[in-house]
């Protein structure tokens, strides 16, 4: 049985890192697990991206999943757990701040129930990010759910990819999501691709790599 702060279920659950010191990076990405999977799994693709100068951090979820429902359910189905997710990818993107890290160099990154996580945390805690990359995955909520988020991604460039069809992300959703950061300033690619299955494949990896490319240059 796991044990876990009722209120706050990801409440002291480690942070996985990968890559050059944070104090020592020009970027740094935050990397979301997909539900059943873990923080060393996403971290592995750090090694496929092979770009340098990055600083990785892996939040580890609790049982390792970020919320017990599917991301389609009404999100107060998935409370405290949602909300105790948010707040643990904000705590990993501090501490890429507090080492000196510009915004601008931060990228997020997740997997399926990581990817869906990683788009509602931009969409609710909107600014100018390095980049962004949700990889089968669309916003949280039933549909019909207001998304009437504050703020400006001031021209941050969104990658999500999805297979059409995937057992867990309606192509509809991606596309919807897709539009709604578009409508908040982002810089928005969308690839669907048939057949894929629940994976990620090297047309993914690419355009991530592309992603990482654009901060390392600045």
């Amino acid at each position: 049985m796991i044990r876990v702060n009722a209120n706050d279920p990801h409440a002291g659950q480690p942070t996985l890192t990968g890559g050059v010191p944070l104090e020592e990076a020009r970027g740094a990405m935050v990397m979301l697990h997909g539900r059943g999977a873990t923080a060393e799994s996403i971290l592995a693709l750090a090694e496929v991206f092979g770009r340098p100068d990055f600083a990785y951090l892996a939040p580890a979820a609790a049982g390792n999943a970020w919320y017990p429902h599917s991301f389609l359910a009404p999100i107060d189905r998935n409370e405290p757990w949602l909300s105790s997710a948010l707040a643990f990818v904000g705590r990993a993107l501090e501490q890429a701040l507090g080492a000196g890290l510009a915004p601008e160099r931060l990228m997020l990154l997740g997997f399926s129930q990581g990817a869906c996580l990683t788009l509602e945390y931009v969409a609710q805690h909107a600014r100018r990010y390095g980049g962004v990359a949700g990889l089968t995955g669309g916003l949280i909520g039933p549909d019909g759910t207001p998304r009437d988020y504050r703020g400006s991604l001031a021209g941050t460039p969104v990658f999500i990819g999805s297979a059409d069809p995937d057992p867990h992300i309606p192509r509809e959703r991606v596309v919807h999501s897709a539009a709604v950061l578009e409508r908040m300033g982002a810089e928005v690619t969308t690839r669907i691709y048939p057949g894929m299955g629940h994976t990620v494949n090297e047309d993914e990896v690419e355009h991530v790599r592309a992603l990482m490319e654009d901060v390392l240059a600045r």
